[in-house]
Parts: structure tokens; C-alpha cells; sequence
């Protein structure tokens, strides 16, 4: 899409606070997506909610698709984008269901695990070297998870253990995207990915099918086009940007989310939520700026080591 692929903001402003505004964008887009679903889920089961919800998103990028041609979409990733896509359809699957029933703002912060499973899925299955600090800042993380839910013998949240499983398999597609941003274009990842889940969730939506009525699929069509323009903008800001700079603006989602729950449903958080989510956050910056700490001290000394086998360079 050509819209993304240019500035739309003064052309003055540095390229990070770009990529800061294209973040809060995105964070702004996946909020209003949330009151979607749950919206959509008042009429329809969140199984077929996804189903639209996919559906419509590749309505939105078949003009891009159309103007690319088959060219556009080349790859040899094919395995990757497979995994990636039922990784994907069982976060979704998971999260729609999760938030037709508990407070958004709540389950947002919940959300926000993500990159902590990530961090445990890199250790484990990809030989990532994970040392103390990070470690420390997971745990810490997950320690933000029980201010938020509480547990005790007596009550165990089910939906927020839902949000946990939807973050896990969440954490794994984001793994599957950062290996395929290497070779892959932002368009061709996002048109792949409503390519493969549009008809991979409708075999779970025909079992609870049931037909929209007129007005509700024209929130459904809304559903489709903000959700494309939510994963479009959050790829464009971290395609300007290292995403250890851009985690900061993604925690906006849950002053979005909260101003959203309040004014829709007269949802709350309580204090603890909130502590319990800063917690959340905090851990999951510091990880972020741990890791691309790393990487630039990595990148420093293969360009110094390849100085020393070629000074002529």
C-alpha cells in the first residue's frame, strides 16, 4: 500500500518520533478493534467474529494484491508463513473469546505478556542465549500477572488464563514475523497472513455459524479495514524504528483500552490492575532495551573483527 510506504507526518520530525506517532496509531487502531469484537460478539459467537474479522482484512489488501500481481507475493517461506498462521489463528481465536466476556482494559494488560513468553519461546526453542537480567525481568513480569489476576484456592480466573494462552501463542507467531521480516515485505506479511487464517477460521466458525444482520455487517466491514490499518501502521513504525524503541508507545493500548472500557461498558480497573500492569510494562521495556543493547554490541564487534581480517577495508 502505497499510503504507508510514504510520510504522512511533517516531513520535519525525525524519524523515531515517526515511528513513536505510527505506534501510538496502531495502539489508537487495535483499541477501537477490541470495542469491534466485542461489539460483534453481542449478535455473533467470537468464532465467527474472527472468521469476519479475517475475511474483511483481506477484502481491504486485495487492491494491493491486485495492483502487485503474483509477483508481489514470491516467496519460498511458504512452511513459515503456514506455522505462523495457526500460531496466529489460535491467539486470535483465544483473545476474540476472552474479550467478549472480561473487562478490556484488563485484559489488555494481560496481553502485554506477550514479549515474555517470547523471551522464555526464544530460550527454549531457538537457542537464543537468555542470561540473568533478562531472566530476572520475565519473572518480575510474571509476578505483574498475579497483582492483576490475584488467584487464590477458592477462584481462578478462566479468562485471564485464556488472555495467558492467546499471549503464548501470540508470543510464538511474533517469533515466526521476526524471522520472516528478514527476507519478507510488510505487505506480502500481512496479505499471507488474512490469505491462510480467512479460510483456516472458518472451519471453526461453521460449527457455531449463524448469519449477520444487515447492520452488523457493516460493523463487521469497520472491523476488517481497522484491523488492516492497525497491523500496517504498527509494521511501518517498526520498520522506522528499532522496536526497543518503539515498546515504550505500544503500552498505550491500555489508556486506550481503559477510556474505552469506561465509556462503552462502564468498565474499571482497580489499583492493583494498574500496578500490576505497569509491572507488566516495565519488565517488558527493559527487555526490549536489554536486547537491542545486545545487538548493537554484537553488530560492533563483527564490524570490528571484519576491520582486523581486512584493515584495507
Amino acid at each position: 500500500m502505497a499510503f504507508f510506504s510514504t510520510r504522512l507526518f511533517p516531513s520535519k520530525l525525525s524519524v523515531t518520533v515517526e515511528g513513536a506517532l505510527w505506534m501510538v496509531t496502531a495502539a489508537a487502531l487495535f483499541s477501537v478493534l477490541n470495542l469491534l469484537i466485542r461489539h460483534a460478539s453481542t449478535e455473533l459467537h467470537p468464532f465467527q467474529v474472527t472468521f469476519f474479522r479475517n475475511f474483511f482484512s483481506l477484502a481491504f489488501m486485495l487492491p494491493w494484491l491486485m495492483r502487485a500481481g503474483l509477483g508481489g507475493l514470491r516467496t519460498r517461506k511458504w512452511g513459515l508463513y503456514s506455522t505462523r498462521a495457526l500460531t496466529g489463528l489460535a491467539a486470535m481465536l483465544t483473545w476474540f473469546y476472552a474479550i467478549s466476556v472480561m473487562p478490556l482494559a484488563e485484559a489488555v494488560a494481560l496481553n502485554f505478556t506477550t514479549p515474555l513468553f517470547a523471551t522464555v519461546g526464544a530460550a527454549l526453542f531457538l537457542g537464543e542465549v537468555v542470561r540473568l537480567r533478562r531472566w530476572t525481568a520475565t519473572v518480575v513480569g510474571f509476578l505483574g500477572v498475579l497483582v492483576i489476576v490475584r488467584p487464590d484456592a477458592d477462584a481462578i480466573d478462566l479468562m485471564a488464563v485464556l488472555v495467558l494462552v492467546s499471549a503464548c501463542f501470540s508470543a510464538a507467531s511474533a517469533l515466526q514475523v521476526k524471522a520472516l521480516a528478514r527476507t519478507e515485505s510488510t505487505t506480502a506479511m500481512v496479505t499471507y497472513m488474512v490469505l491462510f487464517l480467512t479460510p483456516m477460521s472458518l472451519v471453526p466458525a461453521l460449527f457455531v455459524w449463524s448469519w449477520p444482520s444487515w447492520g452488523m455487517l457493516v460493523w463487521l466491514v469497520a472491523m476488517g479495514g481497522v484491523a488492516t490499518l492497525g497491523h500496517l501502521s504498527l509494521t511501518r513504525a517498526f520498520h522506522m524504528a528499532d522496536a526497543s524503541a518503539m515498546m515504550p508507545f505500544d503500552y498505550t493500548k491500555l489508556p486506550f483500552a481503559a477510556l474505552l472500557g469506561y465509556v462503552m461498558f462502564g468498565e474499571t480497573m482497580d489499583l492493583w490492575s494498574w500496578v500490576g500492569a505497569g509491572i507488566i510494562a516495565g519488565s517488558t521495556i527493559y527487555i526490549a532495551q536489554r536486547e537491542a543493547s545486545l545487538a548493537r554490541r554484537e553488530r560492533t564487534a563483527a564490524a570490528a573483527s571484519a576491520s582486523v581480517r581486512d584493515p584495507g577495508r
